[in-house]
């Protein structure tokens, strides 16, 4: 059985009931599994109030309750991880294993930031009176707007929600539309934890008139937001003019430098597996693959043969190693690209095409002997196509790497720690990643730089999004 869609305001699962709905789609089959409710302005007004109501009894709640709570969501998303993942695979359409990793991994965020809520310290400063007392104290901003994307629905969500309530603020969350059982899932897990009312809310909506009136409140004090650079403007433009903090993670356009001296198979075989990851649709992917010129015929030799021996199928198939994209609207925005390559006299090595007549189904795709002004190498595909072009010298590498608007991730592969430090020290982005894929975790920090994006989900930093800082000085 599919989850039962529907809003969660002030504690309560409500259905329907005469509201707006759109459908839900199975995009292996291109067919509606679900309907899914909007919210009023009357349902986002009572989760305003309901969210600003909880606020005052939640900041007073002690960390180690905050913690012992997101420990017992922990406990739950394992305990349900099966169900929650094949929901996830229904309408998202990533393979169920991909998916049940994902909730899997979640339980591990929920546990981090119950320890680490713990650690929210504040400080004494040393006074020049001797009956002076002077304090720093971090308290939580309050209610929270946050806005989630459709490729990692649990994951996402899940960020947003463990590090505001972990701090001590209340949360109204919409969710993807698109996607939408996993957030449904996380208000389940939360409500059967024992969350008062109110502290966490979910709502659905057209996402322009959502994010107007939840931004425009003067009840929210802070606004999350992950998704692309054009929304993240508009978001970022609401909640600019009203002075309130922000969290963007927002697109990225990852590149991957594999330097001469590299181990090259382990590198095609690295990048292969997280290029055609989720079927490319993941803002951290590699998506500009630069190869040393000496070492490109073996690298595209091995990489190619990855992607040709993907099984692309339905999510539920175990046989299935690459899954459909999300929506019937990527499918042209694949062939754009491919056609943009091939009027630019690029080869198409392997894929680009749909697979199939039903469903979202796009090959595996990998393009060479591209410039670097084509529309591949500088919008971001979000898909499973990987460019891949030639470079002599590593500053000229690194120097087209840089040269997008986007710094989100990127990757290198070199054996030299010469190499390794003009790598770390050159890539302008917020996420350097050499010979390893070690962002994304919950103890590390998490965001990007120019265009994608502004603070951090991730680490010890996530909390700094969530706190406003009082001092305090006193004289006897």
């Amino acid at each position: 059985m599919y989850e039962r869609l529907c809003l969660y305001i002030d504690g309560e699962f409500i259905d329907g009931g005469g509201r707006r709905e759109e459908d839900v789609f199975d995009p292996s089959t291109g067919q509606p599994i679900a309907r899914l409710p909007h919210a009023s302005t009357a349902d986002l007004d009572r989760a305003l109030a309901a969210a600003a109501r909880a606020f005052e009894r939640w900041r007073q709640t002690s960390a180690l309750e905050r913690g012992a709570l997101l420990r017992r969501v922990a406990q739950l998303t394992r305990e349900r991880s099966d169900e929650i993942a094949r929901n996830i695979t229904r309408d998202m359409g990533k393979p169920l294993a991909e998916a049940q990793g994902e909730v899997v991994r979640c339980a591990d965020i929920l546990e981090w930031h119950a320890e680490e809520c713990r650690r929210i310290y504040g400080r004494v400063i040393p006074p020049r009176q001797a009956n002076v007392r002077q304090m720093v104290l971090r308290e939580p901003v309050g209610v929270c707007a946050a806005f989630t994307p459709w490729n990692y629905p649990y994951t996402q969500a899940i960020r947003k929600v463990a590090a505001a309530l972990g701090a001590g603020c209340t949360m109204i969350l919409k969710g993807p539309e698109d996607t939408p059982s996993a957030v449904v899932a996380i208000a389940r897990l939360f409500h059967e934890a024992g969350l008062p009312p109110g502290v966490l809310n979910i709502v659905w909506g057209v996402p322009a008139e959502v994010s107007r009136h939840l931004i425009e409140s003067p009840v929210v004090r802070k606004v999350s937001f992950t998704g692309s650079v054009p929304v993240g403007r508009q978001i970022a433009a609401l909640a600019g003019e009203r002075l309130k903090r922000m969290t963007l993670e927002l697109g990225g356009h990852s590149p991957a430098i594999v330097c001469e001296d590299a181990d090259v198979e382990r590198a095609a075989d690295l990048l292969a597996t997280l290029k055609f990851t989720n079927a490319g649709q993941i803002c951290t992917s590699p998506n500009r693959f630069y190869i040393h010129e000496k070492v490109y015929d073996r690298f595209m030799a091995r990489f190619i043969g990855h992607a040709r021996g993907l099984k692309v199928g339905p999510g539920l198939d175990p046989e299935t190693r690459m899954g459909p994209l999300a929506h019937a609207r990527r499918l042209p925005a694949m062939a754009e690209f491919v056609d943009d390559a091939n009027a630019r006299g690029a080869r198409i090595e392997t894929g680009g095409s749909r697979v199939g007549d039903a469903g979202y189904f796009f090959a595996p795709t990998v393009i060479t002997e591209l410039p670097d002004d084509s529309r591949v190498m500088t919008l971001e595909p979000f898909g499973p196509i990987a460019p891949c072009v030639r470079f002599a010298d590593l500053d000229e590498a690194i120097r087209r790497a840089n040269a997008l608007p986007y710094g989100l991730s990127s990757y290198a592969f070199t054996n030299s720690t010469r190499y390794a430090l003009r790598l770390q020290n050159g890539l302008e982005a917020g996420n350097v990643n050499i010979n390893h894929f070690g962002q994304a975790l919950a103890e590390v920090p998490f965001g990007g730089v120019k265009d994608s994006g502004v603070g951090s989900e991730g680490g010890v930093e996530t909390f700094d999004g969530y706190l406003r800082t009082k001092f305090v000085t006193q004289m006897d």
